[in-house]
């Protein structure tokens, strides 16, 4: 009977860890599900999504002013009104509370048939304006999947401090065993066991400051994905470092894809369409005009009772600017002027962006022999830890001895964790400048 019992205790036990194992996993926040939820919410993105699709619907044909404007209109007033009125011949004619009604109705077409080639200065311009949207919904999209990405990559590498800090924790505890041993057999002192216990709160200290860290952490990135800042997750620690990016081929993304360069590019369209609509001003503009009308009068005092017209009215209209004080003139070199800023512009953030390509990727190279360096350091002080423990039971060395022996394999997983966040965090800024973010889930 008593066999029967554990056996369904153990196997209680059983189920309850392996759902407390899938709810945990089921907690687990993946990168590429912290980027997909921050592309659906995000609230800049939806902003730059919106207009996105304001300037695709400003590009058309009818904004650019290719197609006819038709109106209709239509009135009619009523009065009542008193006359007196005298003749050349002494007559005299009176009319008292005499109705006077007008109706007039209209449908009328305008259209440009001629502008100086403004229309399709204008409607090239406004395609261009559509790219420049797209353009920085992409670079708003880029950056925001950036920012995600070394939140997350921060909150591992807090979380590994964190890792780091419960095992330090574990070996503090073991020296105070030893220290309490020691005592009971009249080897050790009293002092070195207090010293040991203040160790133990220290370390203790350490971890809860940086589970805070790991808490603010967490906000933030709740922050980007726009989801309720109470959420709890956790994140996968699984994340690989690519240590054969070319510098070649990157930078041949970044001179063809940077979503930077891509917007300066288009900066200088829009200036030489500008210059394009603007001297089409100088040429003239001829319009084609028909409306079909209808007026009715009707007069209870005057000669005629109603008079009564319709018909059809077609024409053309020329204008020219002769003269407006030379300021076409002086918008066109203007114009001019923004075309060279733009072009300025444009070299001024290639400079830019190249120089902080080359900066970026000497430091992730930098990066990549730092972190192979700190990769030995912490197989040298987890071994130099082992050898302290062990000659610390058997009294050989003070506690103030392992004490530094176990500062230095704490500094050495600092190191190393800081030493693959900063490798990580070079890695996606030299994706980001050449527009190969895709890389990052690979």
């Amino acid at each position: 009977m008593i066999r029967l019992i554990l056996l369904l205790l153990l196997a209680v036990i059983t189920s309850i860890s392996i759902q407390l194992q899938t709810v945990s996993a089921q907690n687990v926040l993946t990168l590429e599900e912290a980027v997909q939820q921050g592309l659906e919410n995000n609230y800049n993105i939806q902003i730059s999504r919106n207009l996105l699709e304001q300037a695709s619907n400003n590009r058309s044909l009818g904004n650019a002013g290719f197609f006819p404007v038709v109106g209709a209109s239509a009135s009619r007033v009523e009065t009542m009104e008193d006359s007196d009125q005298e003749f050349a011949d002494g007559s005299v004619q009176e009319n008292r509370d005499a109705r006077n009604t007008s109706t007039n109705a209209a449908v009328e077409l305008n259209w440009t048939l001629f502008d100086g080639l403004r229309m399709f200065a204008g409607y090239n311009r406004l395609g261009v304006l559509e790219e420049i949207s797209d353009e920085e919904l992409r670079l708003s999209m880029e950056n925001l999947i950036t920012d995600i990405a070394l939140q997350y990559f921060e909150i591992v590498r807090i979380s590994e401090q964190v890792i780091n800090l419960e095992s330090n924790l574990e070996v503090s505890q073991e020296r105070i065993e030893i220290e309490e041993a020691k005592v009971e057999i009249g080897s050790g002192s009293e002092y070195d066991l207090l010293q040991a216990r203040s160790d133990l709160n220290e370390d203790r200290s350490a971890r809860f400051r940086e589970l805070n860290r790991l808490s603010e952490a967490k906000i933030s990135l709740n922050e980007l994905l726009a989801r309720d800042p109470h959420t709890e997750y956790d994140v996968s620690r699984n994340i690989s470092l690519n240590r054969f990016l070319s510098q070649e081929e990157l930078y041949q993304k970044l001179m063809a894809e940077n979503a930077e360069l891509s917007l300066a590019r288009l900066q200088k369209d829009i200036t030489r369409y500008e210059i394009r609509e603007l001297r089409g001003e100088r040429y003239p503009e001829i319009s084609f005009n028909s409306s079909y009308y209808y007026d009715r009068a009707e007069n209870d005092g005057g000669f005629f009772r109603f008079n009564e017209a319709r018909g059809l009215r077609v024409g053309l209209t020329a204008r020219i600017n002769i003269f407006d004080g030379f300021n076409t003139n002086r918008r066109v070199q203007n114009a001019h002027i923004n075309r060279k800023n733009a072009e300025l512009a444009y070299e001024s953030d290639k400079l830019r962006l190249e120089s902080q390509f080359l900066a970026t990727f000497r430091t992730y190279q930098n990066s990549l022999e730092l972190l192979d360096l700190e990769e030995e350091n912490f197989v040298n002080a987890e071994e130099t830890l082992d050898i302290a423990l062990e000659r610390f039971r058997l009294g050989s060395i003070s506690s103030l001895e392992f004490r530094e022996a176990q500062r230095t394999l704490l500094a050495a997983e600092d190191r190393l964790v800081s030493a693959r966040f900063e490798a990580k965090v070079a890695e996606t800024a030299l994706l980001n400048l050449s527009g190969e973010l895709e890389l990052l889930f690979q």
